[in-house]
């Protein structure tokens, strides 16, 4: 059983950072109902690539829940959104500030009916401030929090992060103040209203650079693989690639020198004889490292590290990491039955908890798939739901 169970979450999220909070709590064991918008449902949908004319994105999002295709722009569809909401215990929502207002399904208006009710809403910039009625995607949360200015390489462009970063932090940030507010729901009996935004979501991962900046002024800039603090921690070229290097303290550093490269006279030099020396002049101890490690292959100085007990490891593409030996071993590829897709490899669950671990124990729903099951459990005749049905309410 997971930690979750018994406790009903009412998904009316759309794209990424949404869908990946609410999958995660259906993971933790709650029952997640995905209600989708009457006729097309999930944005995300018409974005391949497809399997069986199913949506692999979708599917990879929106694992663990049931699906309900339901028109919120209909008197009666909202009506019925008002007796689900009774059977609630959490609403996640991803409209533009207003939108919810509108419809009347914001949380005022849900909380008289259900006064316990937590309700969070995530959008690009939140509930306040002068953005708060923009409309805001990853990339452009990546660039107002700056993230995306200190991504790349050095003296080039600003580059988007490899993955959709803010939507994953405002996914996660979303889901771990919904926990927060559960446990004060179980302490005072109270629900709550939760405003998260992707771009205070990413910003607040910026933990070295803020304080760089609030310490020393600094304002950081693209750095390659280099981290800000401390050298050698980077990605260096060797004869057939690159190799990450993580001697990030003098310990670790006189290790790599001593043991790795066979360099000792390096922890000597003036240049590199402190971690500060380093990062003054990063730009020549890379070189000095690049010629040395120019002259064997990667797997090579990843087992050097090794034996010297120094952290390093390659950098794998993508379909090298999913054929890794160690994610596999790990769990973090699984296959799950999908109605349509078929047998489908979907990403595992990366914490491993011992009396209460995450779980799949169901695909991702076709579109309104669980929408006659969930009105039954309403207490819905057949002759009403056929008559929903006929009126384009469901």
């Amino acid at each position: 059983m997971g930690s979750l169970d018994g406790v009903r979450v009412i998904d009316l999220t759309h794209a990424l950072a949404g869908p990946y909070c609410t999958m995660l709590l259906g993971q933790m064991g709650a029952e997640v109902i995905k209600v989708e918008k009457y006729p097309d449902g999930d944005m995300i949908r018409d974005q391949g690539p497809y399997i069986n004319g199913e949506s692999y994105g979708f599917m990879m999002a929106n694992l663990n829940k049931k699906g309900v295709r339901l028109n919120l722009k209909t008197e009666k569809g909202v009506e019925l959104f008002y007796k689900l909401i009774e059977t609630a215990d959490v609403v996640v929502e991803n409209f533009r500030p207003g939108v919810t207002k509108k419809l009347g399904i914001d949380y005022e208006t849900l909380k008289a009916k259900k006064p316990d009710l937590i309700y969070c809403s995530i959008t690009g910039y939140g509930q306040t401030g002068p953005y708060s009625q923009k409309g805001g995607f990853d990339i452009m949360a990546q660039g107002l929090s700056g993230i995306m200015s200190m991504t790349g390489e050095k003296g080039g462009a600003p580059a988007k992060v490899g993955i959709a970063i803010h939507d994953i932090a405002g996914g996660v940030t979303a889901m771990y103040n919904i926990l927060s507010a559960y446990i004060h729901r179980l302490k005072k009996g109270e629900g709550q209203y939760i405003d998260v935004s992707l771009v205070d979501s990413g910003l607040a991962w910026t933990v070295w650079e803020a304080a760089g900046y609030f310490g020393a002024g600094e304002v950081p800039r693209p750095n390659g693989s280099r981290h800000r603090v401390n050298a050698p921690y980077q990605g260096i070229k060797t004869k057939d690639g690159y190799v990450l290097v993580g001697a990030a303290n003098q310990r670790l550093w006189e290790k790599f020198c001593q043991s790795v490269i066979h360099r000792p006279e390096l922890i000597e030099d003036p240049r590199f004889n402190t971690n500060d020396n380093r990062i003054k002049h990063v730009d020549e101890l890379e070189q000095i490292l690049e010629d040395i490690l120019m002259t064997q292959p990667t797997d090579y100085w990843v087992e050097e590290m090794g034996k010297a007990g120094v952290p390093g490891g390659p950098i794998l593409s993508y379909d090298e990491t999913l054929a890794n030996e160690h994610i596999l071993a790990r769990g973090m590829i699984q296959e799950i039955e999908h109605p349509t897709a078929g047998t489908i490899k979907v990403l595992g669950i990366p914490g491993k908890a011992t009396e209460s671990p995450g779980q799949l124990t169901r695909p991702a729903p076709t579109l309104g798939q669980h929408t006659e099951e969930i009105l039954q459990e309403l207490e819905l005749t057949a002759e009403e739901i056929a008559s929903l049905k006929e009126e384009e309410i469901i």
